[in-house]
């Protein structure tokens, strides 16, 4: 049977680049993960080989780091909107790109006051620890003609103590889970949101400023709600995001239910009440798994459903 050709890209995956900027003794690191795919006239590389339309690879990663020392890096979505643009604009076969980008956070470590002593030197401002926090990712696709951004985080891990609760749910002869008016809710977020902005008149966004409101918007809804269910406590941090940044038209969660159980002991005649702090078993798996978009009235879904778990 004949076939054709589908669907295809090509790029070089995961450039590690980290990029220093000096401010006379201060140092700013700004370290990404930066992942390239191409696409557009490609058909003959895959029918005969020809390589004609064919950026290589290598070339796409030494972009990324000449990029990076030419023009800096000012965010995650701001050098992947200028590799994208870079990539269309200057090769005429290649048609779209896309640009997906991970970054390491660093916190500055701050010295003793007698660091004098041990390296000659009165203020240290070039040391640092990695965060621990979560990842923070974007993904810039364009197309020649416009702009979609993509930002978002991975593994922000999340706590309430209290404040939540579970019952009123379906039972059949195969529930044994009981119904709890005082347990934790747990989870690890993934998050995606979407930009109205697409390169046109509309006003760019601070993508920094953006990413820290974002992020505080979703810690404070997932704090502030007594919650009956995850699936409630993740549509009040969305709506939260969409209510406060108005850059933002859409934002996709993936969100496992960390369950944290309470030990049974009475078998050694211990009550183990929540009213008296309770002592509780963290199962890792298997896990509820809670995954649902938020929209502001009027847009259109277009982040894609499996795109919480890249």
């Amino acid at each position: 049977m004949p076939t054709i050709l589908g669907q295809n890209q090509y790029g070089k995956a995961e450039n590690r680049v980290v990029k220093i900027t000096r401010e006379g003794d201060t140092h700013h690191i700004k370290d990404l993960n930066v992942s390239v795919a191409l696409s557009g006239e490609l058909d003959e590389v895959h029918y005969s080989g020809s390589n004609a339309n064919v950026l290589p690879t290598d070339t796409t990663k030494n972009t990324v780091f000449a990029f990076a020392k030419e023009h800096g890096i000012e965010s995650a979505e701001q050098f992947g909107i200028l590799l994208a643009q870079h990539f269309v604009d200057s090769c005429e076969p290649i048609t779209k790109a896309r640009i997906r980008v991970e970054e390491y956070d660093w916190e500055r470590i701050e010295t003793s006051e007698a660091n004098s002593k041990f390296i000659g030197a009165d203020d240290v401002r070039h040391s640092f620890v990695r965060k621990g926090a979560e990842t923070r990712t974007a993904q810039i696709t364009y197309d020649g003609e416009g702009f979609q951004v993509f930002s978002g985080l991975k593994g922000l891990t999340v706590m309430n103590s209290t404040n939540s609760e579970f019952w009123g749910y379906i039972k059949d002869r195969y529930t044994t889970l009981r119904e709890d008016y005082d347990r934790i809710l747990a989870t690890e977020v993934t998050s995606v949101w979407r930009h109205s902005w697409d390169g046109g008149d509309k006003r760019r966004p601070n993508w920094e400023k953006s990413y820290q409101q974002t992020k505080k918007h979703m810690l404070h809804a997932f704090a502030e709600t007594y919650s009956l269910s995850l699936q409630q406590t993740l549509y009040q941090m969305g709506s939260r995001v969409i209510n406060s940044r108005a850059e933002i038209d859409e934002i996709r969660f993936s969100m496992p239910n960390k369950h944290h159980f309470r030990v049974d002991l009475e078998p050694f005649g211990i009550k183990n009440e929540t009213a008296d702090g309770a002592v509780y078993y963290a199962a890792d798996r298997p896990y509820g798994l809670i995954e649902a978009t938020v929209l502001r009235d009027g847009a259109e879904a277009l982040i894609p459903v499996d795109m919480t778990n890249l």
